[in-house]
């Protein structure tokens, strides 16, 4: 075991653990923000540097301080060591310049992006970035490729952080089709000769990408997500776990996505009939709301109504009765 002191807040994590996952079992808003690294996907980190941080002290035998600031995505702790993140003021001099290399070929596209309200360089912006650029050169554009009917690639908006590319590569076995073309600002991700990315969970490259870079064609332009009310639901499924997460829209299913936890990161993998194929209310069991951080913007639709028990509580009112009513995925217990 090894104990670091983090942002002044000491703990004891096992040997072997990174920085960020250290500073994620404190939790809160001192965690360094990710943009690349995935939890579930060996080899992430270490490309984008949103989640620089300053080694104050580098362990108990070694207190001297590491001379540049280290991804902690990538980073071992050592016994003794001392981090700093929010308390250092370079660090974030540093995180304001690294939002501005994400966003100098990043397009404007909120305004149309379905990626728009869930994603992760929209929040790494606001919390950090500036509300000016400096940069002045003509931006990065990429000639449309089709990689099937069921995923949108938008390179323009790709940040290669290499999640879809780690998840093609290790959730489906060796079927990948798609990768990294190109070097320097040419670089882009791409399919060989335009093949069709058609694997049997190819869909997962849309939850992982922190950005609008790769969305749903299904989902695409039918409705913002905060207007959406996501649900967790479940069906016996013989080629994923099957645990999912419905969103609605009155009473249709707009889309189905895997859940995830509080980082972003998915819990379990979902294969394509669960995501694409299964948009009916009757094929699946509902569980109940998904919770929302009411920082999101998803929770402004103030969706998550208890599902109370009648028998328990034999004197609701009858507003409220209606209200559950009305909606078939939060309806009354029995």
């Amino acid at each position: 075991m090894a104990k670091i002191t983090f942002d002044g807040i000491e703990i004891e994590v096992p040997d072997g653990t990174t920085i960020m996952n250290a500073a994620r079992q404190i939790g809160g808003a001192i965690v360094p923000p990710a943009m690349c690294y995935y939890t579930p996907l060996k080899g992430s980190g270490g490309k984008c540097r949103a989640c620089l941080v300053k080694v104050a002290a580098g362990s108990a035998k070694d207190p001297r301080p590491m001379p540049k600031l280290v991804a902690s995505c990538i980073t071992p702790v050592q016994d003794g060591m001392v981090v700093e993140n929010t308390t250092n003021d370079s660090v974030l001099d540093v995180r304001k310049g690294i939002v501005e290399m994400l966003l100098i070929n990043h397009p404007l596209d909120c305004p149309v992006c379905d990626q728009a309200g869930e994603c992760d360089l929209q929040n790494f912006a606001f919390e950090h970035g500036l509300s000016t650029t400096r940069y002045e050169e003509e931006r990065r554009t990429f000639e449309k490729i089709d990689i099937g009917p069921l995923i949108q690639l938008h390179m323009t908006r790709c940040i290669l952080c290499y999640r879809c590319v780690y998840t093609a590569d290790q959730i489906a076995k060796g079927d990948r089709i798609h990768g990294v073309l190109g070097r320097g600002d040419a670089a882009e991700i791409g399919t060989y000769i335009e093949n069709i990315i058609d694997n049997d969970f190819s869909g997962n490259v849309i939850d992982v990408c922190p950005v609008g870079a790769l969305t749903d064609k299904t989902f695409r332009f039918k409705q913002r997500v905060w207007f959406t009310k996501p649900v967790n639901a479940h069906r016996d499924c013989p080629k994923c776990s099957g645990n999912v997460v419905l969103w609605y829209k009155g009473n249709d299913v707009l889309r189905t996505t895997a859940r995830k936890d509080q980082y972003g990161e998915v819990k379990e993998w979902i294969c394509n009939e669960c995501r694409f194929e299964k948009k009916e209310t009757s094929d699946w069991t509902i569980e109940g709301p998904s919770h929302i951080d009411r920082s999101s913007v998803i929770s402004a639709n103030h969706y998550e109504l208890p599902v109370l028990n009648q028998s328990v509580i034999a004197d609701l009112p009858a507003s409220t009765q209606r209200e559950l009513e009305k909606n078939p995925p939060l309806k009354l217990g029995s």
